[in-house]
């Protein structure tokens, strides 16, 4: 663990502590520093920002509601991360009788971007591939079993490493490489067609 992330995880310690010791405005401090990332991590699962906003401030909720049974076990941030993706599952469960868009969410492209490196492009037609490569990583992502999407977003997405990914899924980190395994071949078997047409180098 790098100091910067040892540091950070020590103020969240402390904030937990305040707040469990009655102090209201340390959870600000804790909602503030996450929110952006919670509301993106739930986002990726809803697809749908204003209902992302609406499931990530029930997920602080729920989360505030718990922290006295929170002993620090794992991080605070994983704890939460878990807290959140059950939230949007539940979410998702409640909400399945409707429709869902299955179309390409514009505003995924620059997360994509961001994660997977897909940089420099400027041409026309490189900007073209370039959307192209990213429809077809969503719609490979979107296509994953729901561990292997959830381990994949969490580490491409989140940054996660796979003992922090072990905590928030309850699971090994044996399990956890063998999910992002199978998912990465996944992703890449879609990404093959366009990747071999010569134009992406």
């Amino acid at each position: 663990m790098n100091t910067q992330s040892s540091a950070s995880e020590q103020l969240d310690e402390e904030l937990v502590l305040r707040v469990q010791q009655g102090d209201k405005k340390a959870y600000d401090l804790l909602v503030i520093k996450y929110q952006n990332k919670i509301i993106q991590l739930v986002n990726r699962y809803l697809k749908d920002p204003s209902e992302a906003q609406d499931v990530a401030q029930e997920a602080f909720i729920k989360a505030y509601r718990a922290l006295d049974s929170f002993r620090g076990d794992s991080a605070f941030y994983t704890w939460l991360y878990r807290i959140a993706i059950n939230t949007a599952k539940n979410y998702l469960i409640s909400r399945a009788k409707r429709s869902s868009n299955g179309d390409v969410d514009i505003q995924d492209a620059e997360v994509f971007e961001n994660a997977l490196q897909l940089h420099g492009m400027d041409t026309p037609e490189k900007l073209l591939i370039n959307q192209e490569i990213l429809e077809a990583i969503k719609s490979a992502i979107d296509g994953l079993p729901e561990e292997m999407r959830t381990a994949i977003m969490l580490r491409e997405f989140d940054g996660m490493s796979y003992d922090d990914i072990a905590e928030v899924m309850d699971c090994p980190v044996g399990t956890v490489r063998s999910r992002l395994f199978r998912a990465r071949e996944a992703i890449d078997q879609k990404l093959k067609p366009l990747l071999e047409n010569g134009e992406f180098r």
